[in-house]
């Protein structure tokens, strides 16, 4: 059971690639927004309690996503394996998921951590704006300050698995196909 982490910065192309990997390696996708939106829209109680925090405009307690995943993860338990996009995003949260996976008798195999600098991160976001409509991605200040709270407060967590031996960085730069040609060589590498 291949259990990944998929990484990086906002515009690393990290949807691009979890397309890809999911196919390849048939596992199952887990993102927390995925999540937040079946919840709510199926009104569950983990959905009204996560409404309610951002109704307040607060962002939703670790404890309710954890156990948004933990219902994923339990209810795909013949799965091939997970990836995790865009969670766990803080040290708080990779714990957690440490945690849940060994109950469940497995843990993670490793974090792909799509390296891309700056520079390139702006264009993409900047581009993908433009062609997407996506306000949120044509506004400079916007782009730059989910940039620097990436840094702040997200990328601590690659240094958590690094400190356990899990962190493979991919150069994200290049064509789709060759960054997921350097990403299939780590999966294939990892224990599982």
């Amino acid at each position: 059971m291949y259990n990944i982490v998929l990484f990086g910065p906002p515009g690393a192309g990290k949807g691009t690639q979890s397309e890809m990997i999911i196919d390849k390696f048939n596992l199952t996708h887990i993102s927390t927004g995925d999540l937040f939106r079946k919840h709510l829209g199926e009104g569950t109680e983990l959905g009204k309690l996560a409404q309610k925090y951002m109704d307040q405009g607060n962002l939703v307690p670790d404890e309710v996503v954890i156990k948004m995943v933990e219902l994923k993860i339990t209810s795909n338990n013949s799965s091939n394996g997970f990836i995790f996009d865009g969670f766990p995003r803080t040290v708080t949260q990779a714990k957690a998921l440490d945690q849940l996976l060994e109950k469940q008798g497995t843990e993670i195999s490793g974090m792909i951590l799509l390296d891309v600098d700056e520079f390139e991160l702006i264009n993409r976001i900047m581009l993908r704006g433009k062609s997407s409509g996506r306000s949120d991605d044509q506004d400079i200040n916007k782009v730059n300050n989910r940039i620097k709270v990436y840094k702040k407060e997200t990328l601590p967590v690659a240094t958590y698995y690094d400190e356990q031996g899990k962190l493979n960085k991919i150069v994200g730069v290049g064509s789709v196909d060759n960054i997921f040609s350097d990403i299939s060589e780590v999966i294939e590498t990892l224990p599982h």
